[in-house]
């Protein structure tokens, strides 16, 4: 834990003595003391508790998980929206995800919302309660389990009342994903609510679809394709007009006022393989799917064209009229987070991650330069530029290699798939031996030799299959990157990835990939920092790493969203997936997920301090914070998402092996509830996501030294 400390503020160019790093605090400013607020107690014993092992012992030896939202004492939350409210026309979606905090100027702000996908369970339990009608979820389980569950309803349409239900349950699915604009006041006693006005509105995973003029726009190359007379694939009829957005997970604010949404998840909706033209598998190739815990293939029964899905899309909180763009420029891959620097006389600068194990971390540089950071026609430079992959080496050093079709293909030696080399039936396949890797090379030596079309729309069919671009050209694969940060005090790039669990599909290069102490391969997690070099060089350090103090690690798991305060202090919120939360595999012995202080100055700089703890099965994700740094947005994702709503204080004993701060062994005993009741508090009520605003009792910044 000390090492963790150490490397933690030298990476920050700081000193252990309470030195702020490099640029946070005017020279000659005294650093405050430790932060004001005792941090919270996790499932597992950590140094930050302040206890001694015979303490720890008596304190963990049995333990009650709770289903609230634990803040420490002299915080207060309030709840702000959640699923199924009234939005515009239309209602706040489910499992929030990014928030992105707009001031308008005096006591107003602007909160974009993205709305993820759909958690089965809990969204089929409280529909009726919550949104006033039935939805006919168990019909259509019922109609479809002899077909397991799925059924190709775009080539062979159902008949009857199921496919009345089905088309229904796809509607209610999808409008509940894309993004939402809400207006936001202040209210006499200084605390946050809802202000509904004409910026209220959503841009639905339906937008489009039965009204042309809110379909979304798209700029950059992969439009060529959309437009093409002739290809390969399927054509939706709708040229470079896109029907909605879903799969919203992380997110990003331009200085100009708009805010990036990243399509993550897309390929559970759509067929995520192409063509080599970069046209889309037909809808048939990702069938409609309901079960009793998933609902998947939502484009099929609509006929969505996969390849328009997976982007980044751009929207104008401010602006009611807009109904959105995909900038193809920047790649089309399981877009998880954003982070834009703009300087004025550069290039206009974005980037972002691949969340998928193996995935990659990338780069978008424009073409054109920016002459006002704030000027809104910097928006334009999205659309025209150059898009490269990270790749990392042992030693701390790195490259953004381009991805153009004039890149040599040169694929490592790893379980990653390349574009098909049967270029006529496209999509992906797995080579098994350096031979067939080498008679690869010797048949397509560059990427453009592996994808084909005139101009453009080349260079367009490469970036609607980016992530297998990448893996022929050799950029690294990498532990899903998750948020991406400029850290705005030295201009460096913070990057959380989250898991270098291996997957079937990809795996993270365990040279850079590692435990604390050389563990492969390591769950729990990392905080990068990533500094530009001279042209396309940068430096890399880990700078936080999950996992166990006891294996090294800082005492959180799986990293996810990041902020940076006023003040330079880094928070963070973790990502235990659902499966694994409070079970005693895969991270499940850090409990519920949660939020977390990383102090850059004082005391107790470089130590992980938990502030938050969600509510059962959730995820807590968001983290906006005002520009005072006096309120905290947050929002809880699918509490209940295993089990729904928890009845009868229904609950179950599970043990876990730990050890003492000492290293002493320490078997626990802990109560999990089985499922959720958040944010109400009354046994048996449906769960339901929802965003939360914290803040502090004395309305002063949220880490403000105590007077």
């Amino acid at each position: 834990m000390a090492l963790q400390r150490r490397q933690f503020m030298l990476l920050l160019g700081a000193g252990i003595g309470g030195v702020a790093f490099a640029g946070t605090r005017e020279k000659g400013q005294p650093t405050r003391g430790g932060v004001p607020f005792r941090p919270l107690r996790t499932t597992m014993p950590l140094p930050s508790d302040g206890l001694n092992p015979a303490q720890q012992r008596q304190a963990y030896q049995v333990v009650r998980v709770r289903d609230t939202l634990d803040l420490p004492p002299g915080y207060r939350q309030s709840l702000l929206a959640s699923w199924g409210e009234p939005v515009g026309a239309s209602r706040f979606g489910y499992n929030n995800d990014y928030l992105a905090l707009l001031p308008q100027g005096g006591e107003r702000a602007l909160l974009t919302v993205n709305f993820e996908y759909i958690s089965a369970l809990p969204w089929r339990q409280g529909f009726a309660e919550f949104l006033g009608r039935s939805l006919p979820y168990e019909a259509v389980v019922a109609g479809l389990k002899s077909s397991g569950s799925s059924w190709d309803v775009w080539s062979q349409p159902l008949q009857g009342q199921l496919a009345q239900d089905v088309e229904l349950l796809t509607r209610e699915a999808l409008t509940d994903q894309g993004v939402g604009v809400i207006r936001l006041k202040r209210s006499a006693e200084g605390s946050w609510e809802r202000d509904p006005g004409q910026e209220d509105r959503r841009i639905s995973g339906l937008a489009g679809f039965d009204d042309p003029a809110q379909q979304l726009y798209c700029t950059g190359p992969a439009a060529a394709v959309f437009r093409l007379s002739k290809r390969r694939g399927y054509d939706d009829g709708l040229g470079d007009r896109i029907i909605g957005t879903f799969a919203n997970c992380a997110g990003g604010t331009t200085p100009w006022g708009t805010v990036l949404s990243a399509e993550e998840n897309f390929q559970s909706q759509v067929p995520e393989a192409v063509h080599a033209d970069g046209s889309a598998f037909p809808p048939s190739a990702r069938p409609f799917h309901c079960s009793e815990r998933r609902i998947h293939g939502l484009g099929n029964p609509l006929g969505l064209a996969g390849n328009k899905y997976g982007w980044m899309v751009e929207v104008n909180p401010a602006d009611p009229s807009d109904p959105g763009t995909k900038h193809t420029a920047l790649g089309r891959f399981r877009h998880e987070a954003v982070a834009v620097a703009a300087q004025a006389g550069q290039p206009l600068v974005v980037y972002s991650g691949c969340d998928r194990r193996g995935g990659h971390l990338y780069r978008f540089v424009s073409d054109g330069t920016i002459s006002d950071p704030k000027d809104p026609a910097n928006s334009q430079l999205l659309s025209s530029g150059t898009l490269y992959g990270a790749v990392f080496l042992p030693d701390g050093s790195g490259s953004w290699r381009a991805l153009r079709t004039d890149t040599a293909v040169d694929p490592l030696p790893a379980p990653a798939p390349l574009p098909h080399s049967n270029r006529e039936l496209g999509g992906a396949e797995h080579l098994s031996s350096e031979a067939q890797r080498k008679a690869y090379r010797q048949r397509y030596r560059t990427l453009g030799d592996l994808y084909v079309g005139e101009g453009e729309a080349q260079l367009g069919a490469l970036l609607i299959d980016a992530h297998l671009a990448a893996n022929a050209a050799g950029i690294t694969p990498t532990a899903r990157p998750e948020d991406t940060v400029i850290d705005p005090f030295s201009g460096d790039l913070l990057v959380t990835f989250t898991s270098g669990l291996p997957g079937s599909n990809g795996t993270a290069d365990m040279a850079i990939f590692k435990g604390p102490q050389g563990q492969t391969p390591w769950n729990a997690g990392w905080i990068m920092r990533l500094t530009p070099g001279s042209g396309d060089d940068f430096r890399w350090q880990m700078v936080a790493t999950g996992g166990k103090p006891q294996e090294g690690g800082l005492g959180f798991a799986n990293p996810d969203n990041l902020a940076v305060d006023p003040g330079g202090d880094l928070w963070m919120v973790t990502d235990i997936g659902t499966s694994t939360q409070n079970s005693d595999k895969n991270g499940g012995s850090f409990g519920n997920n949660s939020c977390w202080v990383i102090p850059t100055s004082g005391p107790q700089a470089g130590e992980a301090l938990c502030f938050a703890t969600g509510p059962v099965e959730c995820e807590l994700t968001g983290l906006a914070l005002t520009p005072s740094g006096d309120n905290l947005f947050l929002a809880v994702q699918h509490p209940g998402e295993r089990h729904g709503a928890r009845t009868a204080a229904a609950a179950e004993a599970r043990t876990f092996n730990l050890e003492l701060s000492n290293g002493e062994p320490l078997k626990q005993l802990r109560w999990v509830p089985l499922g959720s009741n958040w944010p109400s508090s009354k046994a048996g009520a449906v769960p339901r996501p929802g965003v939360v605003v914290i803040s502090r009792s004395d309305q002063k910044p949220l880490l403000a030294p105590l007077s």
